[in-house]
């Protein structure tokens, strides 16, 4: 009887000290992520996340979702970091002090894609705003992510640069369950060839393919719906390498001055993790088909 008292108060110390600390048993090794569709989608966290795991035994759970819903995962305090890539946007969650710190992880570029047959004739070119202008002028048909990701963000920027009259149109996203109306410009008189469809960029790039259009994707992705599945699709990379098309990704730990309950020590071990010499050279050699995905910043 001794003895399992003895135990028991072991066990209640031991559940009193894991208390004070502010983490649960089970619970201690386990951080929240949102994060971009496109580091998902292209396979790169396949790689990362268990390799991050075996190095700290710490798991990730991941939240796959656009950049603009990733931040407002932070913002809301839902989740322990995020990993996005809308530079401005990060920078500014940071100034708010809803993020610790901006931890340039990596980067990649951005790609316009169209059907083989580009009826816009833009193929080829290395002015993207140019090509975007090119395809609203004949009027081709255009698939919009419209999801306030990181990748609709930069469409949203080139538009704005293209030279081409805009309107400004309320749309209707999900924010905390309920759907609320947010504001992007689309180019003036387009409802006819310019579609925005809410999804994220794999589901925007079948959509493409399926209704032979153009669209804007990240390198990665399309790779990986280029090459890496067993039904190819058509559409083709029509313009890059263009300068405003780079691509770079953040890791920021959510400030728990804003949200006490984050597990802020874990989440600084993975920003610190992923900018470290052996994750950079996974990113480095993660590679599809033999094609390189992401550029490692600090490698």
């Amino acid at each position: 009887m001794k003895k399992r008292n003895l135990i028991l108060k072991a066990m209640l110390l031991l559940i009193a000290i894991l208390l004070t600390y502010g983490v649960a048993p089970g619970e201690d090794k386990i951080i929240k992520m949102a994060t971009t569709t496109s580091t998902q989608a292209s396979g790169l966290l396949d790689v990362l996340l268990p390799e991050f795991e075996k190095d700290t035994g710490i798991r990730v759970k991941v939240f796959a979702k656009g950049t603009g819903a990733a931040i407002r995962d932070g913002i809301d305090g839902n989740v322990d970091v995020i990993f996005v890539h809308a530079k401005e946007r990060e920078e500014k969650f940071v100034k708010q002090g809803y993020g610790t710190k901006r931890y340039p992880v990596m980067h990649n570029d951005f790609v316009i894609l169209g059907p083989s047959d580009d009826p816009a004739g833009v193929r080829g070119g290395t002015n993207a705003a140019a090509a975007l202008a090119g395809i609203a002028k004949v009027k081709a048909l255009f698939i919009s992510r419209g999801d306030d990701s990181g990748t609709h963000t930069k469409e949203q920027a080139l538009w704005k640069i293209s030279g081409i009259p805009l309107e400004v149109r309320k749309t209707g996203i999900l924010k905390k369950g309920k759907k609320t109306k947010i504001s992007f410009i689309f180019p003036e008189n387009s409802m006819a060839w310019y579609v925005s469809i809410g999804q994220g960029m794999g589901k925007t790039i079948m959509y493409a393919d399926e209704k032979h259009a153009y669209t804007l994707s990240d390198r990665g992705t399309y790779i990986k719906y280029k090459y890496g599945r067993k039904e190819s699709i058509d559409p083709e990379i029509m313009c890059e390498g263009d300068s405003f098309l780079n691509n770079p990704y953040g890791v920021i730990p959510v400030n728990p001055a804003r949200h006490p309950h984050v597990k802020h020590e874990l989440a600084e071990k993975f920003a610190t993790w992923i900018i470290s010499p052996e994750a950079q050279s996974l990113i480095a050699n993660y590679r599809l088909m033999g094609n390189q995905l992401f550029y490692p910043w600090n490698f």
